[in-house]
């Protein structure tokens, strides 16, 4: 049990399970409670792809930050442990998602989605375009469960999800920006600072409730 707790951790379990709880809604709307909680099954595993291979990434950087929450730094589970459940994980999350309620149109862009939080990990979140994946992840959560039903998403749910997608992301930098600022990392939110990370945050959170609310009451 400890060793599942630590690989539930280690895949930024709150924030897997705010994703996962959004997909089950949209699931619930757009199919019935019974595909939703495939659907949410589904998009967990695909979050605990971007989580353990953000831990794995970082593991370093949080060993020297001495950063005792993370798994792998405490020592609850090792390197080659979380590695070989994530050699696990990308095939099978892959499989589930195409096979799933999501099908081959929707599994196919979720994944897309999937791509965006690993290549943050890797890259993005070293540059001022970091926001970038967080947006177009967003966008894509709601979206591929509209077109596993044959439904073109809406305008709104595009944008209102990139919207709130970069507010999340400001949001998540902000708790680590001066340990970040240190290790050279420069994402957008480390180049712009806190304060004014804080207030972009809010912003993006304004813009995206009213651009949901005036496209969804135009039809758009």
């Amino acid at each position: 049990m400890r060793k599942v707790r630590g690989l539930l951790k280690a895949s930024h379990f709150i924030p897997s399970l705010i994703v996962s709880s959004i997909a089950f809604a949209f699931g619930v709307n757009y199919w019935w409670e019974g595909p939703a909680y495939v659907i949410a099954f589904t998009v967990f595993t695909g979050q605990l792809v971007v989580g353990w291979s953000n831990d794995l990434y970082d593991f370093a950087d949080d060993q020297k930050h001495q950063r005792l929450n993370k798994p792998l730094v405490s020592g609850v589970v090792t390197e080659k442990y979380l590695r070989s459940w994530l050699i696990f994980m990308v095939p099978f999350s892959f499989v589930v998602n195409i096979l799933g309620p999501l099908g081959f149109k929707g599994g196919l862009l979720y994944w897309l989605g999937i791509g965006c939080g690993v290549a943050y990990n890797f890259y993005f979140k070293f540059t001022f375009l970091s926001p970038l994946p967080f947006a177009v992840a967003f966008a894509i959560l709601p979206s591929c469960i509209a077109i596993s039903k044959d439904v073109t998403p809406p305008l709104w749910m595009w944008l209102g999800g990139a919207l709130f997608g970069m507010a999340a992301h400001f949001i998540n930098v902000i708790k680590d920006m001066e340990q970040d600022q240190v290790s050279g990392i420069k994402g957008l939110p480390q180049r712009l600072g806190t304060k004014i990370s804080m207030l972009v945050a809010a912003l993006l959170i304004v813009a995206g409730c009213t651009v949901v609310v005036q496209l969804f009451d135009l039809g758009l």
